[in-house]
């Protein structure tokens, strides 16, 4: 009967066996089959040349290694268009290349030791206090440049912050690839929903009581997201976010959809595409927990695509790498749109398309 679904009869799994195969074949069932869903429905539907794929990142998963191993390598097929991250994920990405070294721990380390030896801990990895010295200095010494004294959105400060980066690693011979001088290189914006809440946030606010004019424009962040989002679906095309945590990211990147409809009064239906890898409950009062289904109800997810969404509980540190082995397995690398470059042309679209809506 077709309503008993997929008979689950695995057999034993051999010692060698492709990321495929173990996906395909051996996650079945609860969160392990929400994986399997996910992979396929990035690997085999949102890949497809006609969709715009937007990532957030939350927390800090870059310290992990992450960003050069999985992320990179993501950006570089072209299987991300643009961006939206905490602030964190960005700065600590910074220290491989600019030389620094980050270690493997004991998560029970005894805290206390690692205060007097000046040693920092993000839960099982750990590295000495000067790299964040080093790191704030290289940050402070870069937005004094000449095209940093102005006001600008996350985007454009990503970008300029990510060609000195590429430049560093260029000279220096690091072989660290960072998520931001790769981003550089592919064209793909990078935003920050919060861009004070981190340690770059930080240095461009110490810097301003020092004369320093950079400031960071949240208004030309919400307009250039949204903008990204309507030219991908206006041709026809479609739409997918591809949430690692929650948070303020992932809000981020989906009230793209409320400020077309709600905000300026623009036709539009929602993102079509969903996944989400994260370990909050949608009952707690936070919004990282919230659904595909909740959310349509904002109008950001378009109802008639809610089959196209996946929730996973589980651990970005274990869904992304398999998510990018997957999809680098079992998809071909796509053309670069380099929405960076296209952020003028985009807005003006958007903004034609405010000045006609009904007010």
């Amino acid at each position: 009967m077709a309503v008993l679904g997929t008979k689950l009869a695995p057999g034993p799994i051999p010692g060698e066996i492709t990321v495929t195969q173990l996906v395909d074949g051996f996650l079945l069932s609860y969160n392990a089959a929400r994986l399997r869903e996910a992979c396929q429905l990035f690997a085999r539907e949102i890949l497809k040349p006609e969709v715009v794929v937007g990532v957030t990142l939350s927390g800090a998963l870059t310290p992990t290694g992450l960003g050069a191993a999985a992320l990179v390598p993501l950006v570089e097929a072209g299987f991300v268009d643009w961006i939206i991250s905490t602030g964190a994920n960005l700065y600590h990405d910074l220290h491989r290349s600019l030389g620094f070294e980050l270690h493997a721990t004991s998560p029970d380390v005894d805290d206390r030791l690692l205060r007097e030896a000046k040693i920092i801990r993000i839960y099982d990895i750990v590295f000495d206090q000067d790299v964040l010295y080093e790191t704030d200095a290289f940050v402070r010494q870069v937005i004094q440049g000449p095209e940093f004294q102005q006001r600008m959105g996350t985007a454009q400060f990503h970008y300029e912050l990510g060609k000195y980066l590429r430049e560093r690693e260029r000279l220096t011979g690091v072989p660290h690839r960072s998520l931001l001088g790769a981003c550089y290189e592919a064209g793909v914006p990078v935003y920050t929903s919060s861009p004070g809440d981190s340690s770059i946030g930080m240095n461009v606010a110490a810097l301003r009581l020092r004369g320093n004019q950079l400031s960071l424009d949240a208004e030309q962040d919400v307009n250039e997201t949204a903008a990204i989002v309507y030219d991908a679906k206006r041709g026809g095309g479609r739409s997918a976010v591809v949430i690692f945590g929650g948070g303020s990211p992932k809000n981020f990147a989906l009230q793209t959809e409320p400020h077309l409809q709600e905000i300026m009064g623009i036709e539009e239906a929602g993102h079509d595409f969903f996944i989400q890898f994260t370990d909050a409950r949608p009952d707690t009062g936070g919004l990282s927990g919230a659904t595909p289904s909740e959310a349509m109800t904002w109008g950001k997810i378009d109802p008639e695509q809610l089959p196209n969404t996946v929730v996973c509980y589980a651990d970005s540190t274990i869904t992304l790498p398999i998510l990018t082995a997957y999809s680098l397995a079992n998809a071909p690398h796509r053309p670069l749109r380099r929405l960076y470059d296209r952020r003028g042309e985009l807005m003006q679209t958007l903004a034609e398309a405010y000045a006609a809506a009904p007010s």
